[in-house]
């Protein structure tokens, strides 16, 4: 368990189960998981201020957002994650509504959007996903692993509310039936840890952080 846990310490990106197998030269990933369940026990009867989550595709040590305030003054992270209100509306559309094109978002927010799509994407949040089947094929648009990585969601249905804004059955890659946005209601809220009342989507999102 020591070198599962010192594998884990050290790494910068989520792991999965057979590669975290492979680092700490353990039988399989099954192992890796039934250890990973142990380490979170101790972590948790020791009061230690760190745990192990499944993150998009892998497991990646974290510690409890209680310390989120001084850790980030340390690592910088609020300028990491910081973003303008526009962009945080513009990943927030997407993010529940995808995959669309750009002409879907602009639509919701009412203003051009490119510039801040093209930030998005260089910032590793979203993607082109493919083409609508539509005049002209438009690019449509998605989130991307960096995005589940940055808010600490296992998927798209992790994001708040996701069940009831969200289509049954419809995530990246996919539309809703005419083309039409996947939500099926515009979004009104939606909750992470440390904002159960927030009333507008982008509210939400911005107070997800992990240290």
């Amino acid at each position: 368990m020591a070198r599962l846990e010192a594998v884990l310490l050290v790494a910068d990106v989520p792991l999965s189960p057979r590669r975290l197998a492979q680092l700490a030269t353990l039988a399989d990933a099954t192992e890796a998981r039934t250890l990973i369940g142990r380490l979170n026990a101790a972590f948790e009867q020791t009061a230690t201020p760190f745990r192990v989550e499944r993150v998009a595709a892998g497991y990646r040590m974290f510690t409890m957002p209680q310390f989120a305030f001084w850790l980030g003054k340390l690592h910088h992270r609020e300028a990491e994650l910081k973003m303008s209100p526009p962009a945080m509306e513009t990943l927030t559309i997407i993010a529940y509504r995808q995959p669309l094109t750009r002409a879907d978002v602009e639509a919701i927010r009412g203003v051009q959007c490119s510039e801040m799509i093209r930030q998005l994407m260089e910032r590793g949040l979203v993607r082109i996903g493919g083409e609508e089947e539509s005049l002209g094929r438009p690019f449509l648009y998605e989130t991307t692993r960096t995005f589940l990585e940055m808010f600490g969601l296992r998927d798209i249905e992790e994001l708040p509310l996701a069940s009831k804004l969200r289509r049954p059955g419809t995530g990246p890659g996919e539309r809703g039936s005419a083309g039409s946005p996947v939500l099926s209601e515009p979004a009104s809220s939606q909750v992470l840890p440390g904002s159960p009342d927030s009333d507008h989507p982008s509210d939400a999102l911005s107070s997800a952080s992990f240290a």
